[in-house]
């Protein structure tokens, strides 16, 4: 089994990311949107991040010229037809994502190995949209694709040893350090991460310490570059309560339960940095100031 050219299907934050790796470690790489707007705003954010890494001397100028030539935008699924490896990376939605597969699925020839990377959905539920079952993964990448260094290579019960094993040179071939899990929800950094940050949050309502004073104790304790609560406005205060439900739904510990304050932060949409408001104010964003959340 080789990998000779590579699907990405999604080119947003993450879809982005994921080709710009591939193209940059020599993989001939299909990325695919669905709007031209939307392929044009990804290609655009590839191009910038290839210029930063040249100007930091990351790659040479020649090196990020060849990734973006080595890159075939497309609005087209039929354009994965002869990938190797296709990553689908298109919105955090377990409907969606098996409608994506199962599109590939008629298209894609069926040696081809298709991954996920999700971050909290079943990766078993997803393969049951295809015929090609063994054949399947999840391959986990971090934001910022570019510059952070983990890829969570996921396996189900019915994984074959070989596809394994490709998923995880792949990804060390575009220079990340792989590790192994099954599929379970949250896999090994989320189901860590989200009960740390959970408890951060219920730290706040029942009156521990304030929000500056919870970020520094991590911070400055724990030499942790940033504090739990910073570090969830970074993520999206929204996006870490829908995998908390998700990691709820199926363990049913309380640890794993969103708490009543990051609830109802969500339903005010205080998303965090996204948002201009979360657990701080970002109206100036050099200069953040925690907001009175609760009752003084």
């Amino acid at each position: 089994m080789e990998i000779r050219k590579v699907g990405v299907v999604g080119c947003g934050l993450m879809g982005s990311g994921i080709a710009q790796v591939a193209a940059a470690a020599g993989f001939p790489t299909v990325v695919r949107e669905v709007t031209t707007d939307l392929l044009d705003k990804g290609l655009a954010s590839i191009e910038k991040s290839l210029k930063k890494l040249a100007e930091k001397g990351t790659l040479t100028a020649d090196q990020a010229a060849s990734a973006l030539g080595r890159l075939k935008p497309t609005l087209k699924l039929e354009d994965f037809a002869d990938c190797d490896l296709v990553i689908e990376a298109v919105v955090e939605n377990l409907d969606r994502k098996k409608e994506v597969f199962r599109e590939l699925d008629r298209i894609v020839r069926p040696e081809a190995v298709f991954a996920s990377n999700t971050s909290s959905l079943s990766i078993t539920e997803m393969m049951t949209s295809t015929r090609r079952a063994p054949r399947f993964l999840g391959m986990h990448f971090f934001n910022p694709v570019p510059l952070m260094r983990l890829v969570e290579v996921v396996k189900t019960v019915v994984s074959e040893p070989p596809v394994v094993e490709l998923g995880l040179a792949y990804a060390r071939q575009v220079g990340k350090t792989p590790i192994l899990t099954s599929d379970r929800a949250g896999f090994i950094v989320n189901r860590l991460l989200v009960p740390y940050l959970l408890d951060a949050v219920r730290a706040l309502e029942e009156g521990f310490g304030s929000i500056e004073d919870i970020d520094n104790g991590m911070k400055l304790g724990c030499n942790h570059p940033m504090g739990p609560l910073t570090l969830l406005d970074f993520v999206g205060i929204e996006t870490t309560y829908y995998i908390a439900e998700i990691l709820f739904d199926e363990y049913r510990e309380k640890r794993f339960a969103p708490p009543p304050l990051m609830k109802r932060m969500v339903m005010a949409g205080m998303y965090g940095r996204k948002s201009g408001k979360g657990f701080y104010d970002y109206a100036d964003p050099k200069n953040p100031r925690p907001n009175n959340l609760l009752v003084a």
